[in-house]
């Protein structure tokens, strides 16, 4: 694990290239992430997932991947998730909350069942952004809610039932994406709010969380700093640290992603200095592969540390 390098990659296909596994080989990363690009069937999923994790000779290798339900389900060649989104599920808590305990801690077994067999073992849930009319579509029902608190609660349960079931968690947006009017794959949001506000609202659902990982949210908060995003800003990751209480391991949202305004080589390079412990590429473009690998250090102490940790759950 020491020689291992603090980034997470895609990949191109549903196998891996000679290219991708001298890739993977050299230069080790933390973990790999799976989009619907790289999953038709079952099968071919278990092979892809079981070669990547013989090359590192780690059967608790990390691999990743967005299963939401809802608008975002990376497992849709095999299951059809779409009503299951984060709003359906905040709906059924509203309306019985009997039922949806019961509704959802079914739908989280079958989920981690799913990935279980697949071999994947770290899910990018929840969002924990709070939702608003102004909210660019690109979070809509991937929110549970308009309240702070029921967010809160809602994420609390997701986390513990996936733990429950050996699947690590990646609380996301952190600090918060709900203020968002646009789409930071394509631009980037500015929030104006104050920090008295964002933290009894956006901030909250974030506070004392058990997960393990949390994901970056490509904003600008201009109020606390009015030149980084958050994933480039010190400032507001100390305050992810120092006042959210968030004390495991920071992740970058993709690295390009169109919010963010230097080149691959320096989203990347920033991003490390203001505190993140691992950036996230997503697209599986080979030539970007190799600028994050070369930008990204070997992994700290603390990543080692929280790494271990992680393998309490996902064993």
């Amino acid at each position: 694990m020491n020689k291992r390098r603090s980034f997470i990659t895609g990949i191109k296909g549903t196998k891996l290239n000679q290219k991708e596994i001298n890739f993977l080989k050299k230069y080790k990363p933390w973990g790999v992430i799976l989009f619907s690009r790289n999953i038709i069937t079952i099968s071919q999923t278990q092979n892809l997932i079981f070669h990547i994790k013989k090359l590192f000779n780690d059967n608790n290798y990390p691999i990743l991947i967005d299963e939401e339900g809802g608008s975002v389900s990376r497992l849709g060649k095999f299951i059809d998730n779409s009503i299951f989104s984060a709003e359906f599920f905040n709906k059924l808590y509203k309306s019985n909350k009997k039922k949806f305990y019961i509704y959802y801690e079914t739908y989280i077994n079958q989920i981690s069942y799913l990935l279980n067999l697949l071999g994947i073992n770290i899910n990018t849930v929840p969002v924990l952004d709070v939702r608003r009319k102004i909210t660019n579509k690109i979070i809509g029902n991937r929110s549970f809610s308009s309240d702070p608190l029921i967010v809160s609660k809602l994420g609390k349960f997701c986390i513990d039932k996936f733990h429950k079931n050996h699947i690590a968690t990646v609380i996301k947006h952190i600090p918060g994406h709900g203020l968002s009017k646009v789409d930071s794959h394509k631009k980037l949001p500015i929030v104006s709010k104050d920090i008295k506000y964002l933290n009894r609202v956006d901030f909250y659902p974030f506070k004392k969380q058990k997960s393990l990982l949390a994901m970056t949210a490509h904003i600008m908060f201009s109020s606390i700093d009015k030149k980084n995003t958050v994933t480039h800003s010190k400032k507001i990751l100390n305050i992810i640290r120092k006042k959210i209480l968030f004390k495991n391991l920071i992740m970058s949202d993709d690295i390009s992603m169109k919010a963010l305004k230097y080149s691959v080589s320096k989203n990347t390079t920033q991003a490390f200095k203001a505190g993140c412990d691992l950036v996230l590429h997503c697209n599986g473009k080979y030539n970007e592969m190799l600028i994050v690998a070369k930008n990204s250090p070997i992994l700290s102490n603390f990543v080692i540390k929280k790494t271990s940790q992680l393998l309490n759950i996902i064993r």
